[in-house]
């Protein structure tokens, strides 16, 4: 006789699978059931991709139209150029923590990525480069645990977009200045030592990475990685709202116990992404100049 077909069957689950199964199922029903008891009354909200667009203050339905996020933008802008002025204008030979901290960022982007990566004779033309890439994309990513701001800068395609531009055309620029226009494509499209055969599905696919993989996957990972914090973040505050102060009397206000220190621990996380977004962008950028300085790749 056949198996009868069942979708949410596990493949030998020990009992702690069943048992998480069953949790699982069980705090879903419930967290249903309340918002359909809850309707009309607020209920529970989910965060939606609606969060990153907010409705236009300025200029709607222009190029030129202002939003809540375009402002996060500017005012991160603003704070990050401060920061840098104050630092430069009060700067002391014995730094104190402020200036400690600040000036350890920028040695870290100069000696663990430009000088790591590039060696330290090219580094010190990209360092300026890189420097600005992390500082802008560190800024632009705070913006999402920050109170009153709540929403990463970096989480619309915009800001990425442009810095990976930045980027393609950089390494394009540096590879096309040091190995010339046939020359770079001959080092990339046909690598040594391959077959002539393989080139027929090698070449395609080298020409695709330098052209469209290289800056996308630099834009679709951090603007990916901003939207899922972002979400996250919401979704435990939200569940936390729902359940100490729309659930309040209820038996779900036992549910906040976990959502507060969840929404805490995936802010703090979100923190560390933050920081490893940035890093991660400005490292990939050194290294596909890198390879565009390289004589064979």
């Amino acid at each position: 006789m056949a198996r009868p077909f069942r979708p949410f069957a596990v493949t030998r689950a020990g009992p702690n699978d069943h048992l998480g199964v069953l949790l699982s199922t069980y705090a879903t029903s419930v967290i249903l059931a309340a918002t359909e008891g809850h309707e009309g009354e607020g209920g529970f909200h989910t965060p939606s991709i609606t969060d990153f667009f907010p409705s236009a203050i300025l200029f709607e339905g222009t190029i030129f139209q202002i939003d809540r996020l375009w402002i996060i933008r500017i005012i991160a802008t603003i704070v990050l150029l401060s920061i840098f002025v104050i630092v430069a204008r009060r700067a002391k030979v014995v730094p104190g923590r402020f200036q400690t901290g600040v000036e350890y960022l920028l040695s870290f982007v100069r000696v663990q990525i430009g000088e790591e990566i590039l060696g330290k004779d090219n580094a010190k033309r990209f360092v300026p480069m890189l420097t600005t890439i992390f500082f802008t994309i560190l800024a632009f990513n705070l913006t999402g645990v920050i109170p009153g701001l709540n929403l990463a800068a970096t989480s619309r395609i915009g800001v990425p977009l442009l810095l990976a531009l930045w980027v393609f055309v950089t390494y394009w620029a540096v590879g096309i200045r040091k190995h010339g226009l046939g020359g770079y494509l001959k080092a990339n499209l046909f690598p040594p030592g391959v077959p002539w055969p393989i080139y027929f599905i090698l070449t395609p696919i080298e020409l695709l990475q330098i052209l469209i993989i290289r800056p996308g996957s630099l834009m679709v990972r951090l603007v990916a990685n901003m939207v899922a914090g972002h979400i996250m973040i919401v979704l435990c505050f939200a569940a936390t709202q729902f359940f100490v102060v729309d659930s309040a009397g209820t038996g779900l206000m036992a549910f906040g116990a976990l959502t507060i220190p969840a929404g805490i621990f995936v802010t703090l996380f979100e923190v560390l992404v933050a920081f490893l977004q940035a890093y991660i962008f400005a490292l990939l950028a050194a290294v596909y100049i890198s390879m565009s300085l390289e004589d064979e790749h």
